[in-house]
């Protein structure tokens, strides 16, 4: 068994950046002898609560979108913990009760692929704690050592005498000891509740309809607010008539937030809407308004050959490469801005007094909501409170905590009364934090063999992080770390040229790998094909001597029929990236009729290394989701751009792809195990299959498709 040393003073180093790690340390420094759970249960450590009927709660702090992290994370505690599957239960840490006790949770960001990964050692560690101050407190009641003790399913026996005790009965007397300084972790070979498929914790209420998310939320007295913000950004607010507003029954006030927006306050949502609809507003929109989609594609444009570019990820002499090429080619390439678009709108309830300041919210950091209201209602954090809810989508549109900044400025205006503030869709759409659009040149070179002897990549578009150096714009074509490169090209160069608009950027689920696994594994196809080499042997040939990259890209071919014939009429194509500490690759199969118009989608098969993984099944849930989400912004989404403002403010232009539409996808989960680092899971899978397609319309039609989304070019699903 792996003996971990526990040091009271160790504490999170601190979050860091999205896709770059995360360096943790025990959470103990917030352990509480003796505390007690809102129920009177006892609190055996932090991160585990058992009540007298055998239930365990498990304490979570990353938040549940939908992607199953409370369901793992339950997992790993669970497994150290060695208690009953069937009794666990799980409920949300206070983000208040994480800063008065030490950060004794850690870190609450849930975000870049990060919410289990990042957790696994301290998590486990809490189970392990849990399990042996359990274990000291049944050896005291039975006057034995504890390592005469064994424990299975939360039922600790003492096999010389047959003697047995339940967590639940002891419970009480292990919440009053102090947390062990060393314990041990259960090994890998002996886990029966991690790394299996069990049935996700938070299934049954989103079934029956018990679940609340935040739109659900209901307080006593409470009122409805909704908001109107200047339509384009960086535009102004510079009056209101309210009068048409306030004459509509049910309508409390009309409220102005700040600089940019306001809010209709009334007793239901449908008084809001109807006042906000007739509220007179004067908006200065400044020069913003001039702003639209062809501009900013000549912005684009610009940087591909501008030289004020920052190196990513260079090798050797590109240029010199390319001039001595026995073969060269180039292609330019294109990505759109895209919204989020959860199906539940930004939203918050707030309860502002005076004297404290409360928030209900689904949200992807519960820290970063807690620092939102304190900074809003201008009382000390150690005032306020943040009640997590569970998120109807977030793909890290929630990451941002605009919206709770919004909710508790309008409830400062109403003190005493809690306010649920609500985005309408259309609001939602308008005022996103969307995908950055961004366009590739790429040039590549090969040899008198048919290998890639130069290759020169060029980035322009908007940086999320908003500095001309951001590293998140490389991901999958950085040199070292979770996002490497991966093919062994002697003279390589990758850069970047800033090009920001006006709008918002924001962390869209991948982030950058959905357009740069389409620019790099496109266009690796096309030297492919201009090399006279079959896609799959070419990619083997130019690695870099990764074997989990290899072995991912072999599987998935295995699996799809590579190299074999497939049925009439259909096409593959094939990807890979390796990025958020996972390697991913996929064969697509489909079907272009004849004009090429009309493509349907048969199968993608999907390799996945993620390391090490907690429950396999949500494993393949989350990479059939990945498609959905990746294939609809090829086919069928894109953010455009008219004086000033998003076009797209609803789902009649800004499509999803149908259930009939999907293909079957197969995944293969293969976790290198052993030390390999863990790796994430929804966000990696989610940037192969977009380039898979495309690589098979290519084979089916000999046309490349270099503009998403597809519809532009009147390429639909069927």
């Amino acid at each position: 068994m792996a003996t971990v040393q526990i040091d009271r003073r160790r504490l999170l180093v601190g979050g860091a950046a999205l896709g770059t790690g995360l360096a943790v340390g025990i959470r103990l420094p917030g352990a509480r002898p003796g505390a007690r759970a809102e129920d009177g249960s006892p609190e055996v450590t932090a991160w585990v609560v058992i009540r007298p009927d055998e239930t365990v709660v498990v304490r979570i702090a990353r938040s549940e979108m939908g992607q199953g992290t409370l369901t793992g994370l339950a997992q790993l505690v669970a497994e150290d913990l060695d208690c009953d599957w069937s009794r666990v239960t799980a409920e949300y840490a206070s983000p208040a009760a994480n800063l008065a006790r030490g950060r004794v949770w850690g870190d609450f960001g849930t975000g870049g692929s990060q919410g289990l990964r990042a957790s696994v050692p301290y998590v486990r560690e809490a189970g392990a704690a849990a399990r042996s101050m359990l274990m000291a407190a049944a050896a005291a009641r039975l006057g034995v050592d504890a390592s005469a003790l064994t424990v299975a399913k939360g039922v600790i026996t003492h096999p010389p005498s047959g003697r047995t005790l339940t967590y639940g009965a002891v419970a009480e007397a292990a919440a009053k000891l102090p947390v062990p300084r060393r314990v041990t972790l259960k090994p890998r070979e002996r886990w029966t509740i991690a790394g299996q498929p069990l049935k996700r914790l938070d299934t049954p209420p989103k079934v029956t309809g018990a679940q609340v998310y935040g739109f659900d939320v209901r307080l006593p007295g409470m009122v409805t607010g909704l908001v109107q913000d200047c339509p384009v950004t960086g535009g102004r607010l510079v009056r209101f008539d309210a009068a048409k507003a306030l004459a509509v029954k049910g309508v409390r006030q009309v409220v102005r937030i700040d600089d940019t927006s306001l809010a209709v306050v009334a007793d239901g949502f449908w008084p809001a809407k109807t006042a906000l609809d007739r509220l007179e507003i004067t908006w200065d929109y400044g020069p913003n308004a001039a702003v639209d989609s062809a501009s900013i594609a000549r912005s684009l444009t610009e940087g591909l050959a501008a030289a004020d570019a920052n190196d990513g990820n260079s090798a050797g002499d590109a240029a010199g490469g390319l001039s001595g090429a026995a073969k060269r080619i180039e292609a330019t390439y294109s990505y759109p801005y895209l919204n989020h678009a959860p199906m539940e709108p930004m939203n918050a309830t707030a309860l502002f007094t005076g004297e404290r300041c409360e928030v209900w919210c689904p949200t992807q950091n519960g820290e970063a909501a807690l620092e939102a209201a304190a900074s809003a209602s201008g009382l000390p954090a150690a005032k306020c409170e943040v009640h997590k809810l569970h998120l109807g989508g977030g793909f890290g549109r929630r990451l941002a905590q605009d919206y709770v900044t919004q909710a508790v400025l309008v409830a400062k205006q109403m003190p005493g009364t809690p306010v649920k503030l609500l985005w309408t869709r259309e609001e939602d759409m308008a005022r996103g934090r969307y995908h950055p659009a961004m366009q590739a040149r790429l040039e590549g070179g090969l040899d008198a063999n048919g290998r890639i002897a130069a290759l020169s990549v060029r980035l322009a578009g908007h940086s999320i992080l908003g500095f001309a150096k951001d590293p998140l714009v490389f991901q999958g074509l950085a040199a070292r770390g979770e996002h490497r490169f991966g093919y062994a090209v002697p003279n390589l160069k990758i850069d970047y040229a800033m090009r920001n608009s006006h709008l918002k950027p924001g962390f869209w689920r991948g982030v950058n790998i959905n357009q740069n696994a389409i620019f790099l594994e496109c266009f690796i196809d096309e030297l492919a094909h201009a090399a006279g080499k079959d896609p799959l042997a070419f990619r083997l040939e130019m690695l870099d001597g990764d074997v989990r990259r290899r072995a991912v890209l072999e599987a998935a071919a295995a699996r799809a029929g590579w190299g074999t014939p497939p049925a009439a009429g259909r096409h593959r194509g094939i990807a890979q990236v390796m990025t958020f500490g996972s390697y991913v690759a996929a064969v697509a199969e489909l079907s272009v009729s004849d004009d090429g118009r009309r493509v349907k989608l048969h199968r993608i098969v999907a390799a996945t290394d993620p390391g090490h993984v907690v429950n396999p099944a949500q494993v393949e849930r989350q990479v059939s989701g990945s498609f959905v989400y990746g294939l609809s912004a090829l086919f069928l989404q894109a953010c455009t751009v008219e004086k000033g403002r998003i076009v797209e403010t609803n789902f009649d232009s800004f499509d999803s792809m149908r259930l009939a539409q999907m293909p079957e996808v197969e995944t293969i989960v293969m976790p290198a195990g052993g030390n390999a680092p863990w790796g994430g899971v929804g966000e990696p899978t989610i940037g192969v299959a977009a380039p898979a397609v495309l690589n098979a319309y290519f084979a089916a039609t000999g046309k490349r498709l270099r503009d998403v989304p597809l519809s532009k070019a009147g390429v639909r699903l069927v």
